[in-house]
């Protein structure tokens, strides 16, 4: 599977009388962004906001932060199985609008959305603070269940981001980056002699509104299976999450997802990036046991030398997460964990809820628990109305001049799968 990413570099965004792209700079029509919204009979009401880098803006409650992508040569189309038919994605040509981002915010859906900050200590716990934003507000209509509130948005940011695409599809890249991966067989003889290594990544799936999805399904219902991780690229996993927004990963973190960026970096130099595994974190413990035993079944199958998993959430995921790590270890596969650590605000609590002494190399991503001190802004996207109540604050975190004591896992995007060094933690 070979896969041909065209980075167009916006560096500036703007209203205007037509969306398209000009020197670096996106022009956006946003009446036609919300004529194309309120063509769902479940939003009453939307608008389009645009937030930068270094502006006093905060942006709450943050549902989902997703990437302008279009597909123009190759299968399928960005979002197989929601906007586009289902086909297998993942090979031909992708064009990028890199440096800016579609955020959804309005009436909250759950009570796990977060803060955005685009200048003051929040910016430096999310990267969403330096990409150029469209922020897409859209409440829907009265009596709405929970979850059709959540599809409709979900929907909403996902349209958004198609028609902004479509300003970049026959435009010249200004950067094309390249990644691929060989059949198995196919690659064990190309590399022949490196490290077989892939990627786990566990998708957090416990419950109403805690959802992903895999080419359009709810990971619920999958059990273990294998992708080319150029598939992600194309939007094949999206987010339909309300977990705890420093917990999640944003449809926007799936399509960038660093784990797989650093692998393919030093793929065919010192490893052989055989492929990944995706899997899903269940409420009941016979669904645990099946999944994880599915997992370390897969990878013995792919005769892995090493494996990094990734955790989504925390808590009970802590569970899936350690059976996963032992499991995978007991079949001779070296494992590193990337964990979702909440240690109390002190940081002397235990951070996660299981452990194993198989679960030898971790990269830590974090406590959750800090508090931080958040300055008033001069702009809210949003509604400050629902800070003391999201994971992460509590009554009296909105303060009377506007500013906010949280918790960091209020944060959008503050801890995720970000880059590591998984070489120094395991070894080959």
């Amino acid at each position: 599977m070979r896969l041909e990413i065209g980075n167009i570099i916006i560096k500036d965004i703007q209203f205007g009388d037509k969306t398209e792209i000009k020197d670096g700079t996106l022009f956006v029509n946003k009446q036609e962004i919300i004529d194309l919204v309120l063509e769902d009979e479940h939003i009453k009401c939307a608008d389009v906001f645009l937030a930068r880098p270094g502006e006093s803006v905060r942006i709450t409650p943050v549902k989902d932060v997703v990437e302008p992508r279009v597909k123009v040569e190759g299968p399928g189309g960005v979002f197989p199985g929601v906007l586009s038919k289902v086909d297998i994605v993942g090979s031909g040509k992708t064009h990028v609008l890199k440096g800016c981002a579609v955020m959804t915010t309005g009436k909250i859906v759950g009570f796990q959305e977060g803060i955005v900050d685009m200048t003051g200590p929040g910016a430096q716990y999310t990267p969403f603070s330096k990409t150029l934003n469209i922020v897409l507000k859209a409440d829907p209509i009265d009596g709405l269940k929970q979850h059709e509130h959540e599809k409709a948005l979900r929907y909403a940011g996902f349209k958004t981001a198609a028609y902004l695409a479509e300003a970049g599809r026959n435009l010249e890249p200004d950067e094309t980056e390249v990644y691929e991966t060989l059949p198995f067989m196919e690659g064990a003889e190309k590399f022949k002699g490196l490290p077989r290594v892939a990627y786990v990544q566990m998708l957090q799936s416990q419950g109403l509104l805690h959802d992903t999805y895999v080419y359009g399904v709810d990971a619920k219902q999958i059990v273990p299976t294998i992708l080319y991780p150029t598939e992600l690229f194309d939007g094949a996993i999206i987010s339909g999450n309300c977990v705890s927004s420093c917990d999640k990963n944003p449809t926007y973190v799936h399509m960038n997802n660093e784990v797989v960026k650093n692998l393919y970096k030093v793929h065919g130099k010192d490893i052989n990036f055989v492929g990944m595994i995706i899997t899903n974190e269940n409420v009941y413990l016979a669904d645990k046991e099946r999944s994880s035993n599915w997992t370390a079944k897969l990878c013995r199958m792919l005769d892995l030398d090493g494996v990094i998993v990734s955790q989504e959430g925390f808590g009970n995921p802590d569970t899936d997460l350690i059976m996963n790590c032992k499991k995978i270890e007991k079949q001779g596969v070296k494992t590193v964990i990337i964990t979702d650590e909440y240690a109390g605000r002190d940081g002397g609590s235990q951070s996660l809820a299981d452990a194993d002494p198989l679960a030898d190399a971790v990269v830590t991503g974090g406590n959750a628990n800090q508090v931080i001190d958040l300055p008033p802004m001069d702009t809210v996207i949003g509604d400050t109305q629902y800070v003391d109540i999201i994971a992460g604050g509590f009554d009296g975190s909105l303060r009377e001049d506007g500013s906010i004591e949280v918790e960091i896992q209020a944060i959008t995007g503050a801890t995720n799968e970000t880059g590591f060094n998984y070489l120094t933690a395991r070894g080959k």
